[in-house]
């Protein structure tokens, strides 16, 4: 299994369910949805803390 293309498509997934959960808090008025922000960032910086964690993204 070739990790960068996980990696890739992870960081997408992140930033696309970020804006969604922003979308929707912004939507509904429920401020819960607001840390739709955590995968924004994580997405945009390539930066996961739970890879780190997990150690389940490293590239080795």
């Amino acid at each position: 299994m070739d990790l960068n293309k996980v990696r890739k498509f992870c960081r997408v997934f992140r930033i696309i369910i970020g804006v969604v959960l922003i979308g929707i808090g912004a939507y509904t008025g429920i401020y819960w949805f607001y840390l739709g922000v955590i995968p924004l960032v994580a997405g945009i910086t390539n930066f996961c803390p739970l890879c780190m964690i997990t150690k389940k993204c490293d590239i080795n």
